[in-house]
């Protein structure tokens, strides 16, 4: 069993007090209820063309975090881009934004975190930055720093916790 799933972000946190806590408070979607990994970031706003695309290649198991500007206007993610991502060997996602199709989501060996759900699809045009620091909780996402998820919340950092 990966050490993540064995030891909780409360107890990283414990051992490790310094280590930034996001402050949103997420709804869990997936059957994945913990999940780490080296971050990949989306920045993007209502077009989830570029998640898309990061969905559709190879995760090497990092987490997905897309600073969606909290935006609950329309969905970053739908069955489809959660199936290629969870076939791709991506741990998780996080989304600061709203998702659609969470009753098959639901279903999906998967971890996934957003704001909520909103039935609109967003544009397609590929608009937005990748691999980019993005921030929002009070914390700071940059890419290849390590998150950990769980029911409890999520902790980043520039090194490994566990």
């Amino acid at each position: 069993m990966p050490l993540y799933q064995a030891i909780q972000t409360a107890d990283l946190i414990d051992l490790h007090p310094d280590t930034p806590s996001c402050e949103v408070q997420f709804r869990r979607f997936g059957k994945h209820q913990r999940f780490s990994g080296r971050i990949r970031t989306v920045k993007c706003f209502r077009d989830n063309g570029l998640v898309k695309q990061l969905a559709n290649s190879e995760g090497k198991g990092a987490v997905l975090v897309v600073d969606g500007g909290g935006s609950l206007a329309s969905a970053l993610m739908g069955d489809q881009i959660a199936a290629a991502a969870c076939k791709n060997n991506w741990a998780g996602v996080i989304i600061y934004g709203v998702i659609r199709d969470s009753v098959v989501i639901n279903r999906m060996e998967f971890g996934l975190k957003a704001l909520g759900t909103n039935p609109r699809k967003s544009a397609k045009d590929g608009a937005g930055e990748v691999d980019v620091l993005v921030s929002f909780g009070g914390v700071d996402f940059a890419p290849g720093a390590y998150l950990y998820s769980d029911e409890d919340g999520i902790l980043v950092s520039a090194e490994p916790l566990a």
